[in-house]
């Protein structure tokens, strides 16, 4: 892992930490994936699963992104928390393989929403194998509406938490 810069006094291992935890924390993700001339992001339940060193996420063998990630396998996951101003991104390459063993290790009863089991022939996994990231960690909603009163009232911008940028 490489840090590309550090604006706070959180170790690498600690960004990474942190970077690992939003994810599972935060489930769904902005995937994006590119087409050749544009890049396409819809919103997907991610499976991050650090030990593996693996983001999963069940797919429907049908989907556009199946192809794109098979001709362009670089993509991005993007999670959100705007409640606590925190945010992830992390980039990797992707695969969609028929791994019909993870697909039932990864499965849970929200999946029924798209298909009725785990033995469904039409799920896919698609694995991101993460290569590096970036975090936005703010100290919370609270805080960082204070800072940004005070920013407004002295006329200087708020110190509004932590870049960081790290090789996974």
């Amino acid at each position: 892992m490489v840090k590309e810069h550090h604006d706070n006094d959180k170790s690498p291992a600690e960004i990474q930490d942190r970077i690992w935890e939003l994810a599972k924390k935060i489930d769904f993700c902005m995937f994006t994936t590119w087409d050749g001339e544009r890049q396409r992001s819809r919103p997907l339940s991610a499976r991050p699963e650090r030990e593996n060193h693996a983001i999963y996420f069940l797919v429907d063998a049908e989907g556009e992104k199946n192809w794109q990630v098979d001709k362009f396998p670089w993509v991005s996951c993007a999670w959100a928390d705007n409640s606590n101003f925190n945010y992830v991104v992390v980039s990797g390459n992707a695969k969609v393989t028929n791994d019909r063993v993870k697909i039932k290790d990864l499965w849970t009863d929200f999946d029924k929403a798209w298909w009725e089991d785990e033995n469904d022939p039409s799920i896919r996994l698609l694995t991101v194998t993460p290569e590096d990231a970036e975090l936005w960690d703010s100290p919370g909603k609270l805080v960082s509406f204070a800072k940004m009163a005070v920013a407004a009232v002295t006329g200087k911008g708020p110190e509004m938490g932590t870049n960081e940028k790290v090789n996974l």
